[in-house]
């Protein structure tokens, strides 16, 4: 059994969210977020409202991708679904949500290489030898372990982020970087940025995705 976040041009989830609880009888709240654009912090508080309810949060689904994104972030078990969304305008899997994002579900392997002149956000791993470029930011829900570059045009306010940042090189505008080598922390999502003219890798800060 899956609990439904409301639609939400009926109602608010956090108005919402209480009531369902209270008539959920099952210990484990799979949870299917719908068409829901949620951030961190929505997460975090839809995780309290549920432990405060006396249930354990389990499976998360969604139809946007910046909600799968801040899930998995916050270390949670989050994946797509694969029910159309209104927002979904092309059946293919390429897909731009919204207009300044590039959206790519799959895998690269070895050989490939994807770039866009917009933010491009991958759903899956970039294997060694494949390679990610954008002129925006570079953003790998999976494993880094390819090359990166962002502002491949020479934007320096730009960002790499991944769940986890293992690449053979970075590179943000002009400036290369290798990726570290020990292993990061379980569901902590990492970034790469510009500090002083010097790529700094440290914890990922999820924010709704802007135009630069």
């Amino acid at each position: 059994m899956t609990l439904r976040l409301p639609d939400q041009r009926l109602d608010h989830w956090r108005d919402r969210l209480p009531d369902l609880l209270s008539r959920w009888s099952q210990p484990i709240v799979d949870l299917d977020c719908g068409d829901w654009k949620l951030n961190c912090n929505d997460l975090a508080d839809l995780c309290s409202a549920v432990t405060e309810a006396g249930h354990q949060l389990g499976r998360i689904t969604g139809r946007i991708p910046e909600t799968v994104v801040s899930a998995s972030a916050l270390g949670l078990d989050a994946s797509r679904s694969n029910t159309p969304s209104n927002r979904e305008l092309q059946p293919n899997p390429v897909r731009t949500a919204p207009s300044d994002l590039l959206f790519h579900h799959g895998t690269l392997r070895s050989g490939d290489h994807l770039q866009s002149e917009r933010t491009i956000l991958l759903y899956g791993d970039v294997n060694p030898g494949a390679r990610i470029s954008s002129t925006a930011d570079v953003l790998v829900w999976g494993r880094l372990r390819g090359v990166a570059h962002a502002g491949c045009e020479g934007s320096t306010t730009a960002k790499i982020v991944a769940l986890q940042l293992r690449p053979l090189q970075l590179r943000i505008a002009d400036a290369v970087a290798r990726g570290p080598e020990d292993l990061p922390q379980a569901g902590l999502a990492e970034q790469a940025e510009l500090k002083d003219g010097v790529i700094a890798i440290e914890p990922a800060v999820i924010q709704s995705f802007q135009k630069r």
